[in-house]
Parts: C-alpha cells; structure tokens; sequence
C-alpha cells in the first residue's frame, strides 16, 4: 500500500512536495537534490571566470567556445539518456553519469591551458543529462493531472542550483579561502571546486541507495523497446517542442552563462557583486518553473491540451519581448528588474512546456523526453556560439540579448503547429 492515492499502475494522483513518503515523493527529493548538484556543478565555473582567465590566460574567444562545449556536451548525453534510461532505469543511468563527471569538476582548479579549460567545460556538460532521466523517473512515479506540477517543481528546484552557485562559489573563494584561512588565489580556486565535486558523487550515492526506478520494486523492461524508439523518433511534435526547449531552456542556460560576466564588463561590478546580481536569474527557479507546471496543468484542466498549448505560447512570448528589452535598458537597476522578470517568465516557459511533453507518444515518454531536452541544449549552443561567442568585436552583449528576445518570439509561433488527435491544437 502506497500513503499517496495512485492509479492502475501505482502512479500518485497527487503531488505533496513537503512530504517524504516512499516511493513516490522520496524519489522526488533525491531527484532534485541529484539534479540541484548538476546544475551547481555545471554553473560553479561562470562566476569564477575573471580569476580562471586571470590564471590560465584565456581570450574571449576561448570562454566563449568553453561555454559552447559545455553545452555541446549535453547535447549527445541528453539523447542519449532516454533509451539509456529504458535499459537499465534512471538511478543507474543518472547516477553513472554524476561519477563519471564529478572528477572533470574537480579538474577545474588545475588547468592550465585553454584547451584543457573547454576539455572540463565539455565533460561537465554531460551531467546534464541527468535531466533526462529524472524527468523519465517522474513520469515513471506520477499520473498526467499532476505530472506537470512534478516536473515543474523538480525542474525548477533543481535549476536553482544555477543561481546559488553563482553566489556561493564567490563568497566561497573570495571571502572563506582567502579572506578567513589565507589561501593563496591558486590554492583556492583548486580547494574551491572541490566543493561542488564531492556534492554531486555524494548525491547519486543517495539515489542509488534509497530510491527505486519504479512505485513496484523491479521496473519490467518492454520487448518492443525499438518500436517504442522509432514511435518516438517519428513523432513531430517532439521535435518542435524540442525547438520552443531552446528558445526557453537553452536561453536559460546561456543567459546563466553570460550574464555574471555582463554585469562585470558593462556596470563595472566586481566578482561577488556580479555573481549576486546573476543569481536572481537562477534562483527565481524555485517559483518560476513549479509556477509554469502548475499553470499547465490547471489550464489542462479547464481547457484541455489546448490550454496548455496557449498558455505556452503566451508565455514564451512574453518572456522573448521581456529578453529583447533587458539588452535595451542602460543602467544596472533597470537591467537587474528586467532580468528578474525575464527568469520568471522564460522559466515558466520551460515548466509548461513540459507539462505537453509527458503527452505524446504514448509509451516513448524516456524517447521523446530526451529529444525535447536536447532540444535545450541545442538552442543554448546555437546562441551561445552565435550570439556570444566573443569573436566579432562588433557585436555587443546587450545587443546579442535582444537578437535572442527576438528568436524567441519567433520560435513560439511553431506551438500552433502541435496538433493530438484526440485533443486538438491550439485552434
């Protein structure tokens, strides 16, 4: 017997956040906190960019191609992930890829090249994988009505990870390392990232130990497995949801990587500052993406798949003209309050959009999650390496923002396309 109400296959029909109770929401809290150590594993680097290019001689051109390979990474991992996921289940799947990146965090503190930094970058990138299989885990745990709010809720706990590694790592560095034990700048940044090292291997040792794949003991394995695939794969719907991914996720992830080191450049604002101002971005995830699956699942309910599909669309829009204004505005105070209702919206974007994703292709959830996932990924290598790659000198940050606002909104006209056969469009 379960403590959550479940269905026919022992998914949980209702989603209580502040409870721990086997299986359900237990594998929700090592789901996220899994995840939380990704993203602050994967973000702890961005802050700490001035003292890393100080000590290893970067250009700008080589942190911009570091942040596109750490974007690159993830691409393949998150395409992976699904099917890896199918075969040997999500705890195994995530909790391999946590170890087999965490000594690639650790690594960090040592380069001392360019190409042995965007080496790291690269094989941090993985880690995000690891999207892949907790939302294919959630999906596994709870029923549609309130797998939205499940996935929104993970995703955006996890995702402030993001924002608190952007003041942690600072503070962590600046303050405790050198200014309390006197380390020398070198030696710090090293102790630094072990940090973030330590607590990600320490997180997959958890899931592994005391979660489970599925409500039952033993997940069963489908023979049909590369039916399911193919279903997958061919699904069109997937690879437009995997375009609007782009436009809201990976916006995210490059804004999280560009904009601490946009504060600092264009305002003058010193590491830690920059890195606190950043980390509004990140940490509105705790509220901004649930918020998004909630809304989704609300609209479903009082209007079916067609109000998820234009709440979506509202919603990327308006995060789109908001990223088109933040590159406009011209002083700090007015960059930060965009900023931050920029996060909200574009991260409640990411939220409705998989409050749709859980609804196709019945049977290909790990498949066509992992399609709309590496959707993200592929939108922040697109951006990054276009928009922010630091070799045209003519094209300004702030300038760059606004081209991204605007892809934005262009890219959320293709939700109109998403039609289900039994539930309809948007029109």
């Amino acid at each position: 017997s379960f403590s959550l109400p479940v269905d026919s296959e022992n998914k949980a029909t209702a989603f209580r956040p502040f409870s721990i109770s086997q299986p359900h929401m237990l594998a929700f809290h090592l789901a996220w906190i899994s995840l939380f150590s990704n993203f602050f594993a994967t973000f702890s680097i961005p802050p700490l960019i001035p003292v890393i290019r100080r000590h290893v001689g970067l250009t700008d051109a080589d942190i911009g191609a570091a942040g596109v390979a750490s974007f690159l990474g993830s691409i393949f991992s998150r395409l992976a992930m699904g099917p890896i996921c199918d075969a040997f289940g999500p705890r195994a799947a995530s909790a391999a890829v946590s170890f087999a990146t965490a000594p690639a965090v650790l690594s960090v503190g040592f380069v001392s090249t360019a190409r042995g930094f965007i080496a790291a970058r690269f094989l941090i990138g993985l880690s995000l994988a690891n999207f892949v299989a907790f939302q294919f885990w959630m999906s596994s745990m709870f029923s549609g009505e309130v797998i939205g709010a499940a996935n929104g809720v993970l995703s955006g706990w996890a995702l402030t990870g993001s924002g608190f590694t952007q003041l942690a790592m600072p503070a962590m560095y600046s303050s405790f390392l050198i200014g309390a034990l006197g380390l020398k700048s070198s030696t710090a940044l090293r102790v630094a990232f072990t940090f973030p090292a330590a607590f990600q291997t320490i997180a997959a040792v958890l899931v592994l130990a005391l979660g489970r794949d599925s409500p039952g003991r033993t997940k069963k394995r489908n023979p049909t497995r590369l039916l399911l695939l193919r279903s997958g794969l061919l699904d069109y719907r997937a690879w437009i949801l995997a375009a609007v991914y782009g436009s809201c996720f990976g916006v995210e992830l490059t804004a999280e990587n560009v904009i601490a080191g946009y504060f600092h450049r264009r305002f003058g604002l010193d590491v830690r500052t920059a890195g606190a101002a950043a980390s509004c971005f990140g940490l509105a995830n705790a509220v901004s993406r649930p918020g998004g699956g909630w809304v989704s699942d609300e609209m479903g309910r009082r209007f079916g798949m067609r109000g998820r599909l234009w709440s979506l669309w509202a919603v990327l829009t308006a995060a789109g003209w908001l990223c088109f204004c933040m590159g406009r505005m011209n002083s700090l105070w007015s960059s930060v309050a965009v900023m931050c209702c920029f996060s909200l919206f574009v991260q409640a974007a990411s939220g409705l959009t998989f409050g749709v994703v859980p609804f196709l292709s019945d049977g290909s959830t790990a498949v066509v999650t992992g399609i709309t996932a590496t959707g993200g990924a592929i939108g922040a290598v697109l951006m990054q390496s276009i928009l922010f790659s630091g070799r045209d000198p003519a094209m300004s940050t702030q300038n760059s923002i606004s081209i991204m606002g605007i892809l934005m909104v262009i890219t959320a006209l293709s939700i109109s396309f998403i039609y289900f056969q039994d539930s309809g469009g948007m029109f």
